[in-house]
């Protein structure tokens, strides 16, 4: 029972646990539902169309964790900042994204712009038999881009607020305004894709107009939010009165925050190489795992939101030199997540061959994506436990660590495997996608050790000044 009691806390801990983790649960499941009809409304108007926008929203992704990246250096300073109660600390950390968000989202645009088509066409692989035009599916692509691009410059300034609030302890208000907006872009999707109501029917355009429009909305409420409420957010008083940010702290961020951002964007372009390597099975791979990545990311919200309850509560408690206790409360952490995700990850495995059922497609990709959806349910468990593990030592400032441990492995593991399967052997892409995936379980025994050790464990806010 001594044992049992590392990794199970009591009904107190457990309230805490849901009062970070459950707004942020609900927000991102909430987006990834909406996400996922968005994926069937537009299935439902053909697999050229589903496809195309899968490409893009695959090099979109590799944008997305650039910024997540950037956002968390300065992000483990602003936790632990307002753990310590310095409030001028956490407002230099929020210029510090800002300044570095706007820089990404303009040089996320000028190479889109620029180079779309190109990393477009790298997915697209016609096999033998296959009904889908790689022809076309470029087209939609590139029409879905073009109005995407737009919708960056709303999504960078309202992570920068999002992530801001949430390392101060509020999780609410993020998640309302996301509701918000997954609620606008819904509706107008209905209305956009199909020309319902007198709208014009503008299919994939309709939907990457109407996502525009959420996140404009979405921007707005967490912007506005902040800034009327000064008293509980401080770092908001006199915010733009001065843009000065002390270089020693801004030195010291970078030195944290770099490998951090090199490392999301390794990541996920290891990440769209490895799906790229997927696809020269053909465009039914490409169809196929685009269905199943929709539900798999619809389940995977509770681990993730334990990773960011990691980063906050774990965060705080360094902040606030309670380092025993933070031992204490990630350990637990670790544990709920990875626990939670057999539950999980059994019940998607149950149901993955109905979910294919909802989309206007032929059955050769229905197959494929049931298959990729119970590999991704039975490999849940590891995704908890190394996501966790990784947020463990990212909190605690072992940023050159996580690196080495995230995207150098893809880069230098996962994705040279990849190759050798997609390129000399004539293995299917479900063992392919398995294989690859139980590579993860040598990150899980590093992860294992090196959170073990307890390396992490420190203030690094002890001694800095506002």
């Amino acid at each position: 029972m001594r044992e049992m009691s590392k990794f199970i806390g009591d009904r107190k801990f457990y309230g805490k646990v849901m009062k970070v983790a459950v707004p942020i649960m609900i927000q991102n499941g909430i987006t990834n539902f909406v996400s996922l009809l968005d994926n069937i409304m537009i299935g439902q108007v053909g697999t050229e169309q589903m496809s195309g926008v899968a490409i893009v929203n695959q090099l979109l992704f590799v944008l997305y964790l650039g910024i997540f990246g950037a956002l968390a250096g300065p992000g483990i300073y602003g936790a632990q900042f307002y753990g310590s109660g310095n409030h001028e600390g956490v407002k230099h950390a929020f210029r510090y994204k800002l300044y570095i968000c706007i820089g990404l989202v303009l040089l996320g645009i000028l190479v889109l712009s620029t180079f779309g088509d190109n990393l477009m066409l790298l997915y697209l692989h016609e096999e033998e038999g296959s009904v889908q035009s790689a022809e076309m599916v470029l087209g939609y692509g590139r029409e879905y881009l073009g109005v995407m691009l737009i919708g960056l410059i709303p999504y960078g300034i309202e992570v920068v607020y999002t992530s801001t609030v949430r390392e101060c302890g509020e999780t609410r208000v993020p998640m309302v305004a996301g509701l918000i907006a997954v609620g606008v872009n819904l509706c107008l999707n209905y209305l956009l894709i199909f020309g319902k109501f007198g709208f014009p029917e503008l299919g994939v355009v309709g939907a990457a107009i109407a996502t525009v429009i959420s996140r404009f909305v979405q921007m707005l409420v967490v912007v506005v939010w902040t800034h009327r409420h000064t008293i509980k957010m401080k770092f908001a008083s006199g915010l733009y009165k001065s843009f000065k940010l002390p270089g020693e702290l801004a030195w010291k961020i970078t030195v944290k925050g770099m490998p951090l951002m090199v490392n999301e964007l390794l990541w996920s372009a290891g990440m769209a190489f490895l799906n790229q390597c997927y696809s020269k099975h053909g465009l039914d791979s490409v169809a196929g795992l685009n269905i199943a990545s929709t539900f798999i990311n619809l389940f995977n919200v509770v681990f993730i939101a334990m990773g960011s309850a990691v980063a906050i509560m774990v965060g705080q408690l360094l902040g606030a030199g309670e380092l025993e206790e933070a031992r204490d409360t990630d350990t637990k952490l670790i544990a709920f997540s990875v626990m939670s995700c057999f539950v999980l990850g059994a019940l998607l495995f149950a149901l993955a061959p109905a979910f294919p059922q909802f989309y206007n497609c032929e059955d050769s990709v229905k197959e494929l994506a049931t298959g990729f959806l119970r590999i991704g349910a039975a490999c849940m468990p590891i995704y908890a436990f190394m996501h966790a593990t990784y947020f463990t030592l990212r909190t605690g400032g072992k940023t050159f660590i996580t690196f080495l441990f995230d995207s150098v492995f893809l880069m230098c593991v996962s994705l040279p495997v990849a190759i050798v399967l997609s390129n000399l052997t004539g293995m299917s892409v479900l063992v392919m996608y398995l294989c690859i995936q139980l590579i993860d379980v040598i990150k899980c025994i590093i992860g294992f050790i090196l959170v073990k050790k307890g390396l992490w464990i420190q203030n690094l806010v002890k001694e800095e000044k506002a």
